[in-house]
């Protein structure tokens, strides 16, 4: 079941305290960016954070789930509508993931 794109769109809105946070549709799904990171999905409704030390300790509870068949488990947020918090977890684990990799130019 794909996500529901005013629910995607209310995750990125309770995030944005982190900074800039975008959305990008990939196979029915939504993977959220922040500084140009990838850090989170949007799959089925449900909001998961890649795990990192820095955002497991802000969790209130952890709850370790994949996003999607096949998929690595990830931090699934249930609480979503606690902004600060959203922020401070989405900060965090940015912060902690590593530098996106430079894509390789497409030769002619």
């Amino acid at each position: 079941m794909a996500s529901n794109p005013d629910f995607v769109q209310y995750i990125v809105d309770q995030c944005g305290g982190a900074g800039e946070v975008t959305a990008r549709k990939m196979f029915g799904d939504y993977t959220l960016y922040c500084a140009g990171k990838p850090f989170g999905l949007v799959s089925d409704n449900g909001f998961y954070v890649k795990p990192t030390d820095a955002g497991r300790a802000l969790l209130r509870s952890e709850d370790m789930r994949p996003p999607y068949e096949g998929a690595k488990p990830c931090f699934y947020i249930e609480d979503v509508d606690d902004r600060d918090y959203l922020a401070a977890l989405v900060r965090a684990t940015v912060q902690a993931l590593p530098e996106p990799k430079p894509r390789k130019s497409k030769k002619s």
